[in-house]
C-alpha cells in the first residue's frame, strides 16, 4: 500500500487504474471506516483500487471547534487502512490541497443543509461540500462510500453528486457499533471511560422517541421537547433530537418512513447518532 501527499503523485499512479473506490476521511479511523474500506473493496474487485483519504478538513470547523486538537494518527491509520485491503492514501497537507484561500466553494440548498447539523453548525455543510468536491475530482472515483452515522451529511453529498451530474455511485454503510451499542465516532476517544457508558443514553433516547411515535403519539413538538428534556435532566446538553422523513429530513409524516436524529454534547464531547424506523 502506498501513501501519497501530492495531487500530481497521485494522479500519476491513478492513472494506470481508471475502475477505484473511494472513502475520504479526517483519519483517526474505526472499524465503521475500515467497513467501508472492506466494503469498497468487494464492489471493485481484486483487479480494481480501492483508496482512502486522510484530511482534517478547516472549512469544516467553526472557529470554537476542536480542529486544532483533533487526533491526526496517520501512522497508526495507514497500517489499519492496509489490513483492511486499502491500495492507496491520499494525505495531503492544507498546503497541498489548498495552496490558496478556497474562495470557490459549494454552497449546497439551505433547505436541506440549513437545518439540523447546518443549523447549530453554521457553514459545516458548505465545507465537507467543498472538500469532498474537491477530493473527487483529484481522485475521479466510480464508487465512494460513506457510513450512515453522518445521515444529513450522507443526504447532502448524494444530493450534489446528482444534482453535479457526477459520475460517481455513492454507496451507504450501515453504522458501526461497539458491542455495548455506541455509535463508533473519531470523537469517542475525547470520552472517559464512565462517558462512554453514559453516552449510550443517546441511542436509547431516540428508540424512546421511536417506541412513543409507533404506539400512536404523534405531537411531534412535544415528544421532541420531552426526549431534550430527559438528556437535559441526565447531564447532557442536546442541540436536536427529532423524528423526520428519510427522504428529505422535512418533519415526520404519517405513512413515510422516518429516521430519528440526534445530536447532543456530554461533558466537553459533541455526539451524534441516528435510527432508522
Amino acid at each position: 500500500m502506498q501513501v501519497i501527499h501530492t495531487i500530481a503523485e497521485l494522479r500519476q499512479v491513478l492513472a494506470a487504474q481508471p475502475r477505484r473506490a473511494f472513502v475520504p476521511t479526517m483519519g483517526n479511523l474505526h472499524d465503521g471506516h475500515l467497513d467501508l474500506v472492506r466494503q469498497g473493496r468487494a464492489a471493485v474487485g481484486p483487479d480494481a483500487l480501492v483508496v482512502a483519504s486522510i484530511f482534517v478538513n478547516r472549512l469544516q470547523f467553526a472557529p470554537h471547534e476542536d480542529f486544532d486538537r483533533y487526533p491526526r494518527t496517520l501512522a497508526r491509520d495507514a497500517e489499519l487502512l492496509q489490513g483492511a485491503g486499502c491500495d492507496l492514501v491520499f494525505a495531503p497537507d492544507e498546503r497541498e490541497l489548498y495552496p490558496e484561500p478556497q474562495g470557490y466553494k459549494v454552497h449546497p440548498p439551505a433547505e436541506l443543509a440549513d437545518i439540523l447539523e447546518g443549523h447549530f453548525r453554521p457553514g459545516f455543510f458548505i465545507g465537507v461540500c467543498t472538500v469532498v468536491a474537491k477530493l473527487f475530482n483529484i481522485v475521479q472515483p466510480s464508487l465512494a462510500l460513506f457510513g450512515k452515522k453522518d445521515y444529513q451529511q450522507l443526504m447532502v453529498l448524494r444530493r450534489m453528486v446528482a444534482q453535479m451530474a457526477l459520475p460517481i455511485e455513492i454507496r451507504a454503510g450501515e453504522t458501526t457499533r461497539s458491542a455495548e451499542g455506541l455509535a463508533l465516532s473519531s470523537r469517542n476517544g475525547y470520552l472517559s471511560e464512565a462517558e462512554k457508558t453514559e453516552a449510550l443514553r443517546l441511542s436509547r433516547t431516540l428508540r424512546e422517541l421511536i417506541a412513543r411515535w409507533q404506539a400512536g403519539a404523534r405531537d411531534l413538538a412535544a415528544l421532541e421537547a420531552e426526549a431534550l428534556q430527559s438528556l437535559r435532566d441526565a447531564g447532557w446538553q442536546p442541540d436536536y433530537l427529532t423524528l423526520r422523513c428519510q427522504h428529505d429530513l422535512s418533519p415526520a409524516r404519517e405513512g413515510q418512513a422516518l429516521v430519528a436524529l440526534g445530536a447532543a454534547k456530554l461533558g466537553t464531547t459533541r455526539l451524534i447518532d441516528n435510527l432508522e424506523l
